[in-house]
């Protein structure tokens, strides 16, 4: 990549970004926030403008810093089915980012996993769009909420790479795009009120996606109304010209970002620094292009109050900034908890007897980076020996032995590599124990240096290294074996693992992750995650996500059978849940209306828990084909001992529509079902409907949400009479907020003296004149939201 300018350089004519001065090495956070602090103030002194730089972070697993608090990886977020801890979690990421100094944070991952075999499949919240997008909207909720510019990542088409490669090329129709990918970045638009985008670096159908006018300005602003920033994935403008090949060198390139739509180029000051201004004088490039990028990141500075004047670099005294407090800690903890996943178990195998005898087997067993994700800072940043982790991170040897006295434990192997002289120890130890707990899995890395994450591809599904033996050996024994996975995609789990008799997973679980599977092993936490993915039984029938028609399905036409092993959904309680009374609110459904879906649930076993109730859509004939079911909605009801509840889902037709014959979307009259279920593919009840009316064009204003209402019985009502899904934006769905309409929450009042500033910069001066290296924002839309917040709010003088 381009060599970025020297400090000195970088900043004589303003900045518009810093990057990650937390995240590049292990800092502490005290001396973190002083020295950003003297960075911004160099900023503010270097230039004639005096405009501080917005600095942004990684937040995806939590602050990316050394001693910062690792949350669960996002696939846990999707296994908990809980959008409101999900939101916490976000907060706090968000209130610990502000205290350092931080203004922008790049996250969350809102693509869908569609081939398992992707390294960045661990980033993902699922596979499924409605899961993605309303976990995704709630953690840009609590970031924003906290006074951090959320980004959402990639838009568009990323996570369906040729292969499961990484940058790979996309090859997928429009329909797919449409229907599949799409609507999680609307939803966390609309409903989380992001103020950021970061582009692919994927090519669809031959375009790049940096380069694409259609998407990231047709599509992003002019369809959707998006009036915040686009910012650049690391490195994605020169690749345009290094990898893509469809720019001659930097200026072209910055030239093809700019009326694409892209404001900011990341991490560094590279084709729009000099090649960029070689362009505009040469006249290739149209200064008007500049203008509107630097509008829009002005604005958006103004809107963090960067340019109030009496501006400060921190919110507080720098010695206040800690990242790992008890309060993350245990946010943390119960979110592991929530998205640890019960498998299978036969013979009522977990929990564990109190009295056996407990050998502890498996390469990820004592290894504390089993835990982490590849966008946790000790994974992300690499090893730094002399600094040590920066944070307690108990494995689950160490979280187990706490619980379990006289835990017995052996590797087998590591968890790459060919070696298997560990074999023998761990054969011996399982045949001389009454229980094996067998821990497989992944090692989170970057560009190779791991098994799962960024640029860390697989070429089947099958465990990394000789683990697939390990498990076979141990098997062999003929002791029970409960097979735990800590691993950041799903690995095949057929025929080869029947013989287990328990399964748990947890999807990169976070610092306590450890306590939190120890303590489900143990029963002292009943689990209540559910799949976020499907887990195939074949390794290499691929790819394979449960959205699929007919013939994606096993068929009588292949000899290949896709059916996973454990569907989308699926997860296993040590309680029992009693399903009943299911209905539907009426037969008839207007094309333009809402049908309510209802069904009681009631915990019939003797410990408390909490079921997730399923909503999925059936469309039997379609004028193009459909998924056989598609999740719609869905609801986590904790439920103590013999305690029921009546779940009420309010489903607007707009969610059964997707894109027609024509390219357009549209909600089609017909029958339908919605079916309620424990899983895609446990149905508990059927309601078949009929949708009434002419066909109905939809677009970005129609209902996202099919919001769930949970009245439980009178015995509780004093407690909690009613829980949503999604509750605080269910009537924010149904009352069509316009798509130009974010969140409120969060926003912070654009600084009372800022406009006068902003005004002198942009008023009669071209961009290029005024910060001629400085991609930033706003168009005539965003002038138009400048008068709104004022009328709304106070006059800006």
């Amino acid at each position: 990549m381009g060599a970025g300018p020297e400090w000195d350089d970088a900043i004589r004519q303003g900045l518009g970004q810093l990057t990650r001065p937390f995240g590049t090495a292990p800092v502490d956070p005290v001396a973190g926030a002083r020295s950003l602090a003297a960075s911004q103030a160099e900023i503010v002194r270097a230039s004639r403008f005096g405009i501080p730089a917005q600095v942004h972070e990684e937040c995806l697993t939590g602050f990316a810093a050394w001693r910062a608090t690792v949350y669960p990886a996002p696939l846990s977020w999707g296994a908990s089915f809980d959008p409101e801890l999900v939101e916490q979690v976000a907060a706090q990421i968000g209130r610990s980012m502000r205290r350092a100094g931080i203004h922008q944070g790049l996250a969350p991952v809102v693509d869908v996993t569609r081939d398992y075999r992707w390294g960045r499949t661990e980033e993902t919240i699922g596979e499924d769009p409605y899961l993605v997008g309303t976990l995704g909207a709630a953690y840009v909720r609590g970031l924003e909420g906290a006074g951090i510019v959320a980004t959402l990542k990639h838009f568009a088409g990323y996570s369906n790479s040729r292969g499961g490669r990484n940058l790979a090329p996309v090859a997928m129709g429009p329909r797919e795009l449409a229907d599949v990918l799409l609507p999680p970045f609307e939803m966390a638009l609309r409903l989380g009120g992001a103020r950021s985008v970061m582009n692919s670096y994927a090519e669809i159908d031959g375009m790049p996606v940096a380069a694409d006018e259609s998407i990231l300005t047709g599509l992003l602003r002019d369809e959707w109304g998006f009036e915040g920033t686009v910012v650049a994935d690391y490195f994605s403008v020169r690749f345009l010209e290094r990898l893509h090949k469809v720019a001659a060198d930097g200026g072209q390139a910055a030239g093809l970002a700019l009326k694409a739509g892209i404001d900011v180029e990341l991490p560094t000051v590279d084709t729009f620094g000099a090649p960029l201004v070689d362009a505009v004088k040469a006249g290739s490039v149209d200064e008007a292009l500049i203008d509107r990028a630097l509008r829009r990141v002005l604005v958006q500075k103004a809107e963090q109050g960067l340019l109030d004047e009496g501006w400060q670099p921190l919110p507080g005294p720098a010695e206040d900034v800690r990242l790992d407090d008890e309060e993350s800690r245990e946010l943390a903890l119960r979110l592991a908890r929530e998205a640890i996943v019960l498998l299978r178990n036969d013979d009522a195998a977990l929990p564990l007897n109190p009295a056996a005898k407990v050998a502890l087997i498996g390469p990820v067993a004592d290894d504390p980076m089993a835990m982490l994700g590849c966008y946790a800072f000790p994974n992300h940043v690499g090893p730094h020996p002399e600094q040590g982790l920066g944070l307690e991170l108990p494995t689950l040897r160490e979280s187990l032995a706490a619980l379990v006295p006289g835990l017995a434990h052996a590797r087998g192997c590591a968890i790459t590599g060919a070696d298997t002289g560990g074999f023998a120890e761990a054969v011996e130890l399982a045949a001389s124990s009454d229980v094996v707990v067998l821990a497989v899995g992944d090692r989170a890395g970057l560009f190779g240096r791991g098994t799962s994450g960024e640029g860390c591809d697989a070429t089947d599904l099958r465990l990394p290294g000789v683990q697939a033996d390990l498990v076979q050996a141990v098997l062999a024994t003929g002791t029970p074996v409960v097979l735990v996975l800590l691993a950041g995609r799903p690995y095949a789990l057929g025929d080869e693992v029947a013989a287990a008799k328990a399964v748990l997973y947890g999807f990169f679980p976070g610092q306590r992750g450890g306590q939190a599977l120890a303590e489900v092993l143990t029963g002292a936490v009943n689990p209540t995650g559910r799949l976020p993915v499907s887990v195939p039984r074949d390794a290499g029938g691929l790819p394979a996500t449960y959205l699929a028609p007919p013939l994606g399905r096993r068929s009588e036409v292949s000899s290949v059978d896709p059916t996973p092993a454990y569907p989308f959904g699926h997860g296993l309680s040590y309680t029992t849940y009693e399903w009943s009374d299911a209905s539907a609110g009426a037969a008839e459904w207007a094309v333009d209306g809402e049908v309510t879906a209802a069904v009681t649930v009631r915990n019939t076993g003797e410990r408390g828990g909490a079921e997730v109730v399923q909503l999925y859509l059936h469309d039997p004939v379609a004028q193009t084909t459909r998924p056989v079911v598609r999740l719609i909605g869905y609801a986590r009801v904790p439920l103590e001992p013999g305690e029921s509840a009546r779940v009420t889902f309010t489903v607007p037709a707009d969610v059964t529509s997707f894109t027609g014959a024509n390219g357009r979307r549209v909600v089609e009259p017909g029958d339908v079902e919605l079916r309620l279920g424990r899983s895609c593919a446990d149905a508990v009840a059927t309601l078949p409907l009929r949708l009434t009316g002419p066909e109905r064009e939809v677009g970005h204003g129609r209902h996202l949400l099919a919001p769930a209402h949970i009245d439980r019985n009178p015995r509780r009502a004093e407690d909690e009479h009613i829980r949503d899904a999604d509750c605080r934006h269910g009537t924010r769905a149904r009352t069509r907020a316009r798509p130009e309409e974010p969140s409120a929450q969060g926003r912070q009042l654009l600084g009372p003296r800022a406009a006068p500033r902003l005004a002198a910069l942009l008023a009669g001066r071209p961009a290029a004149a005024v910060l001629p290296d400085l991609p930033v924002r706003a168009d005539d839309r965003q002038r138009h939201r400048l008068q709104e917040v004022r009328a709304r709010r106070q006059p800006l003088r």
